[in-house]
């Protein structure tokens, strides 16, 4: 492959693992393209501060590609994982979530719950880590616990969902388009994968905006229909990323997540 055809990210010091969870995540999404997931972008080597995988040509997303994404995003969260909270398939060491220059942990775990997932693996750590980094403080940590208490009631039909594979981050900027394959189709970058909720990547999507998101949800029930209400729920989903975005930038985003908190507490 030539030079031109590899993207290198790297970053000197990289934390611990950085690099080779991201390429586990990638490995293990690209795996259920067999089963009708989504492309990934693929890896080509992977180092301690590096991570080499191939260059995307980006072009523009068009309706008929966003709704072949939405169901190829259905069957990549249908190949599952073994628990909530399941880093990628043959990776042992810790998981990031966050921005290269400042990712911070993600626990794992094999929650079966998905109360016990999103209480204890993803709200609790986050928001308290916001606290150590003096964005956040104890009435924050307060209204988290009335959000957890209140999760059975916040869930309803979701929780009876089984682990899906997710990528974990799907904001828009990790979605890329490409039409290097003769027609534009929906490639995947930047994992934080997991074994997840498969709302959690949807409402990723919806948090900063994504082209045909219409078709992109239209795809996805074509080929798995969502739990009633799965749209009411975004916000719940968003808390964890948002509550992310407090601690690696503060400034607004601490209003917001108050305010996200108090939606759900109505």
């Amino acid at each position: 492959m030539s030079a031109q055809s590899v993207h290198r990210k790297t970053r000197a010091f990289a934390p611990q693992g950085f690099f080779a969870c991201e390429a586990a995540g990638l490995r293990w999404m690209g795996k259920a393209t067999a089963q009708g997931g989504p492309r990934v972008v693929k890896v080509l080597d992977v180092g301690n501060d590096y991570l080499d995988i191939e260059n995307i040509s980006a072009s523009s997303p068009t309706r008929k590609a966003a709704y072949q994404f939405g169901a190829q995003l259905a069957h990549m969260h249908d190949a599952g994982a073994d628990f909530f909270g399941s880093a990628p398939d043959g990776y042992k060491g810790m998981c990031y979530f966050g921005p290269l220059q400042d990712p911070v942990p993600m626990a794992t775990g094999e929650w079966t719950s998905v109360t016990e997932y999103f209480a204890d693996g993803r709200l609790r750590p986050m928001v308290q880590l916001g606290i150590q980094r003096g964005e956040l403080d104890d009435s924050d940590m307060q209204m988290t616990e009335d959000v957890i208490a209140a999760l059975p009631d916040l869930l309803g039909d979701a929780a009876h969902d089984t682990p899906s594979r997710v990528h974990g981050d799907l904001w828009s900027g990790n979605l890329m388009w490409s039409d290097d394959r003769g027609s534009t189709q929906a490639v995947l970058i930047d994992p934080a994968a997991h074994g997840g909720h498969r709302e959690e990547d949807l409402a990723m999507l919806d948090l900063f905006g994504v082209s045909y998101q219409s078709e992109i949800l239209d795809g996805y029930e074509s080929a798995h229909p969502l739990a009633s209400g799965f749209r009411e729920r975004f916000t719940l989903w968003q808390l964890y990323p948002i509550a992310g975005h407090c601690v690696f930038f503060g400034g607004g985003y601490v209003s917001q997540f108050r305010a996200m908190c108090r939606s759900l507490l109505r």
